[in-house]
């Protein structure tokens, strides 16, 4: 008997590229086995035990003959890479429109009137590192007031600026209205605020990012639980990616290591019937700049948390750990990759070394906890609840 389902998001922890691969640039990929390659093998003992390493070869995490989780990776039937559209799928929703995006910047009938409607002109305006951008244009911004707009091989409208420049009341304000500005043909999954702070040369990224995004059009798992009176706690970015939709609570870090700590304090507390949380600092602060060695370090970090975060489950507990998408640091490139992504099923009451191979789609999480907590499950879902207990 299942009564709580924590679903823990690894952001961008792919493992290798998927059939369609070469229609997004990514033949080739696979996030995890590269990055082991990279620092000489992953030292992660605790994964290992669980059999992450009987999905797919990794340096340093080799199978084991008696896996004591319920192992196998996942395809993406969505058509694109990103993070909303992983979780979505994740959450039951097939996405099977690609969002728009802006490889050359967002057209006259974008930015026109986002500047009238916030007072200003802007800066940028084209695909960008945030990073690099900030460094850029950033001391014009400071001397300007204009706010830096980018985009990136995502779906997404980023706004950047200095947060003694532009109050975060007002950048979150102007991404609301962008986000009223970026519907129908121009509706991207995400606005996203990106606030940073320190002088010429030193600028740096603030905690304070605050995603904008489409709201689901049907019903995800959470709504389904939520609506079935159940309480659902939302961890890390997910508050954001849906919408703050069907959430009872939402807890947000500034780290994997703080929304660990809130993953561990859930647990421990018996609160919600769903915990769904993402740790993002893999795909944010590693993927994205090609870093294969801090990747590394995140990955035995989040390992070291392991024992604590299964000792403090309770009997009737199911801990899910997958990934939304990959985003392989030792390519040339920057960008999210097209990958499978690993799925980690392990609690008290699972039959452990259950080989579940290569599940048809991300949306078989949402089928396994709506399947556990005794709700509708999504068409497109097959759970996999019958595998492992």
């Amino acid at each position: 008997m299942i009564n709580r389902v924590i679903i823990i998001v690894l952001d961008s922890v792919g493992v290798g590229e998927l059939p369609d691969a070469s229609l997004y640039g990514d033949v080739g990929t696979n996030t995890l086995a590269h990055v082991a390659q990279a620092v000489g093998g992953l030292d992660l003992p605790n994964f290992e035990r669980l059999g992450l390493g009987n999905i797919i070869q990794i340096e340093g995490v080799p199978p084991v003959e008696h896996a004591a989780g319920a192992f196998g990776k996942m395809t993406e039937l969505s058509c694109a890479k990103d993070s909303t559209t992983g979780h979505w799928e994740l959450a039951g929703i097939i996405t099977k429109s690609p969002w728009p995006i802006y490889p050359d910047g967002f057209p006259p009938e974008v930015i026109e009137p986002f500047e009238r409607a916030i007072g200003r002109g802007i800066l940028g305006n084209r695909t960008a590192s945030g990073t690099d951008i900030m460094k850029e244009l950033g001391e014009e911004h400071v001397r300007t007031g204009k706010p830096i707009v980018y985009t990136s091989a995502d779906s997404v409208f980023q706004i950047a600026a200095h947060e003694d420049i532009v109050p975060l009341s007002e950048l979150y304000r102007w991404c609301e209205i962008a986000r009223e500005i970026m519907a129908g043909p121009h509706a991207v999954a995400r606005v996203i605020a990106r606030p940073f702070l320190g002088k010429p040369g030193e600028f740096y990224r603030t905690p304070a990012r605050k995603d904008f995004s489409v709201a689901p059009p049907v019903l995800t798992v959470l709504d389904r639980v939520h609506n079935a009176g159940l309480s659902t706690i939302a961890i890390g970015k997910i508050e954001d990616l849906f919408a703050c939709r069907a959430m009872t609570e939402a807890l947000h870090g500034a780290s994997n290591k703080e929304n660990t700590e809130h993953i561990i304090s859930v647990i421990v507390s018996g609160r919600g019937s769903l915990v769904f949380a993402n740790l993002v600092d893999f795909d944010m602060k590693y993927g994205h700049r090609n870093d294969p060695e801090g990747y590394a370090a995140a990955l035995k970090a989040f390992d070291s948390e392991l024992p604590t975060i299964l000792s403090s489950m309770k009997a009737d507990d199911l801990l899910i750990i997958t990934a939304d998408h990959g985003c392989d640091p030792t390519t040339p490139g920057t960008d999210h990759t097209r990958e499978y992504v690993p799925v980690i099923a392990v609690g008290p009451a699972t039959v452990p070394g259950v080989d579940m191979g290569v599940r048809a789609s991300f949306c078989d999480v949402a089928g396994t906890v709506c399947e556990a907590l005794g709700v509708a499950s999504p068409p497109c879902a097959k759970s996999f609840l019958g595998d492992i207990l």
